[in-house]
C-alpha cells in the first residue's frame, strides 16, 4: 500500500461535490456472527455510532452471516446484548428492522442473485469452472516459485458458447469479478489519498461462491449501496480491499460511499490483538466488573478522534463522546492499549454513578448478586450481611479502595459481608484477658463513636493502659475481624463493619 499526491483535476472536483453535498449521514457496523464482540469491534461500532449522532445521521447493524460454516448459534443475540450493555443503540437492525431490511445477510440472498446477474450482463463478472484440486495446484506451484499465491484468472477466456456448455452439463461452477488492470487512487477521510493495486497481490475474486452464497466483498457492496451508506468506517484490514470494492461500484455504475479506515489497536507490548486472547473480550470486561463508560473511554485511547490529552483523566460521558468526536482527530499509527486506565476510568465511574441515589438499587442488586456467588459455599453464609443500607455504606467506604466492584469480594475485604470461618488463639498472642477488657468496654461506648479517627486513639490509649503492645493488639484484632493478616486498618474495619457487628466477633473469640 503506498499514498499518491496525486489525482486527476476532475476527480478531485468529483471528490470535493460528493464530500461537501448535503447528504444523511447514514453508517453501518456490520460484523459477522462467528464468535464474541473484542474490543476492535466494539471500537469500530463506537465510531460508527458517534459519527452518526454527531452528524445527526443513522446508525444502523447490519449481521453479515453469509459464511454459514462459521456463524456460531447465538453469536447474533449476544453481540447486541454486548453493543446494548455498551450503550451503542442501532437505528436499524435485525430486531428492531427498517425501511432497508432485512438486516441479515443470509436473508437478502434475492437480492445478490439478481444483483450478479447484472455483472455477468455488463461482462464485469464470468463463471469459474475450476475444481478445488486444480487451485490447489496453482497455490501449490506459486509458493514453489516464490511467488504470491493467486487465480491465474484462465475461466475469463472462456468464450461464451464454451461457458453454456459447461452450464449445460451441471458443472460446480463460482461467479469471479473481473479486477481493471487500473486501479485508481481513492480517497480515505482518515489516511488521505490512497492507491493500491490489487491485481499484484491476486487474481480475479470469488464474488458468489459454489453454494450460491456471496463472499463478503459483494455483499456487502452491494448491501452498502441499497441501504444507502453514505460514509463507511472501518478497521485499516480492510483499506487494501477497498480499491477493489469501488471496482465493483464502478461495474455496477453507482457512486461508492465515502470511506474513513481506523488504525489498529496494539497490547501494551506493541502485538496485536488476536481473537484468540480472552481478555480482549467484551464479555470477559463485564464479568470483571467493568462499567460501560470506563470502557469506551478506554478504547478511544487506542484510536484518537478526540482533541483530549491522553494524560488527561476526565471520564467523557455518552454526550460528551458525542459532542467531542472528530474524524479528523483520529490517529493514523496504531495505538497501543493502557490498562492501568481502564481500571482509573472504572473507579471514577463507580465514584459518578453512586452520587446518585437512583443508581442505588442497581448497586445492591449487583453486590448481592456478587456477595451470593462468592460465598455460597461457605458455612457461615447465614449470616451475610446483605441489608439494603450496610451495601450502600461498605460501597461509599470502598469506592477509593477498588477498581471493580468484583473486588468487594476479594480475600482482604470478604470480612465485610461474611464472619470468618477461622479464629485467632489469643491465649497464644498473649492478648486473651485484653480481648475481655476491651470487649467490656466496648460494649458501653456509644455506636456513634465507632468512627475510625476516635477509634484509633481509643485502641491506642486501651494497649498503652493495659500494657500490651500496639501492633500486638492490631495484629490479633485484625485476625479476629476479618481473618486474614492483610487488609484495612483495624480502626476502619470496626467503623465499616458498626458496633453490633464488631461485638459479635469479639464475642466469638471471648467465649
Amino acid at each position: 500500500m503506498q499514498r499518491s499526491n496525486i489525482l486527476c483535476v476532475t476527480s478531485i472536483q468529483l471528490l470535493q461535490r460528493r464530500f461537501f453535498k448535503k447528504y444523511h449521514v447514514r453508517v453501518r457496523f456490520a460484523p459477522s456472527p462467528t464468535g464474541h464482540l473484542h474490543l476492535g469491534g466494539l471500537r469500530t461500532a463506537l465510531y460508527n455510532y458517534l459519527f452518526a449522532r454527531n452528524n445527526n445521521g443513522t446508525f444502523i447493524l447490519r449481521i453479515e452471516d453469509t459464511d454459514q460454516t462459521r456463524t456460531i448459534p447465538g453469536a447474533i443475540e449476544k453481540l447486541q446484548d454486548d453493543l446494548l450493555w455498551a450503550g451503542i443503540i442501532s437505528d436499524e437492525d435485525p430486531t428492531r428492522g427498517g425501511p432497508f431490511g432485512p438486516y441479515l445477510q443470509s436473508s437478502r440472498l434475492e437480492l445478490y442473485k439478481e444483483q450478479v446477474l447484472n455483472l455477468l450482463n455488463n461482462e464485469s463478472a464470468y463463471y469459474c469452472f475450476c475444481t478445488e484440486n486444480r487451485l490447489a495446484l496453482l497455490r501449490k506451484e506459486a509458493m514453489k516459485c516464490g511467488q504470491i499465491p493467486r487465480y491465474d484468472n484462465r475461466c475469463r477466456h472462456f468464450t461464451k458458447d464454451e461457458v453454456k456448455e459447461m452450464l449445460r452439463k451441471n458443472l460446480s461452477y463460482c461467479i469471479r469479478f473481473k479486477l481493471s488492470s487500473t486501479p485508481e487512487t481513492f480517497h480515505d477521510i482518515v489516511y488521505g489519498d490512497v492507491f493500491h493495486d490489487v491485481t499484484k497481490s491476486e487474481g480475479d475474486p470469488v464474488i458468489i461462491k459454489s453454494d450460491g452464497y456471496p463472499t463478503y466483498h459483494f455483499a456487502n457492496v452491494v448491501d452498502d449501496h441499497f441501504m444507502e451508506i453514505s460514509h463507511v468506517l472501518r478497521g485499516i484490514e480492510w483499506q487494501v480491499s477497498t480499491s477493489k470494492h469501488i471496482m465493483l461500484y464502478k461495474a455496477f455504475g453507482w457512486d461508492p460511499p465515502i470511506y474513513g479506515h481506523l488504525p489498529l489497536i496494539l497490547n501494551v507490548d506493541g502485538s496485536k490483538l488476536s481473537k484468540r486472547q480472552g481478555d480482549i473480550k467484551i464479555e470477559s470486561f463485564r464479568k470483571q466488573g467493568i462499567f460501560p463508560l470506563a470502557l469506551l473511554n478506554y478504547i478511544i485511547g487506542a484510536g484518537g478522534g478526540f482533541n483530549r490529552k491522553w494524560e488527561d483523566q476526565d471520564l467523557y460521558s455518552y454526550q460528551e463522546l458525542i459532542k467531542q468526536f472528530d474524524i479528523s482527530k483520529i490517529k493514523l499509527n496504531s495505538g497501543k492499549l493502557m490498562p492501568d486506565k481502564l481500571y482509573e476510568f472504572n473507579k471514577m465511574e463507580i465514584a459518578n454513578l453512586l452520587q446518585n441515589k437512583k443508581n442505588h438499587k442497581f448497586f445492591i442488586e449487583r453486590i448481592k448478586k456478587l456477595v451470593l456467588e462468592a460465598f455460597s459455599g461457605q458455612k457461615n453464609v447465614g449470616n451475610l450481611q446483605l441489608d439494603d443500607d450496610h451495601i450502600i455504606t461498605t460501597l461509599k467506604w470502598a469506592q477509593n479502595r477498588i477498581l471493580t466492584l468484583n473486588d468487594l469480594v476479594k480475600e482482604d475485604l470478604a470480612f465485610l459481608w461474611i464472619v470468618p470461618s477461622s479464629m485467632p488463639n489469643v491465649k497464644q498472642t498473649g492478648c486473651s484477658d485484653a480481648i475481655k477488657l476491651l470487649n467490656a468496654e466496648l460494649v458501653e461506648i456509644d455506636a456513634s463513636n465507632y468512627k475510625t479517627d476516635w477509634m484509633i486513639l481509643f485502641l491506642r490509649d486501651f494497649a498503652k493502659k493495659n500494657g500490651v503492645p500496639f501492633a500486638t493488639l492490631m495484629k490479633t484484632l485484625r485476625s479476629v475481624m476479618s481473618g486474614v493478616k492483610v487488609g484495612p486498618p483495624v480502626a476502619e474495619m470496626m467503623e465499616i463493619l458498626g458496633k453490633d457487628e464488631t461485638l459479635l466477633r469479639l464475642q466469638r473469640c471471648v467465649s
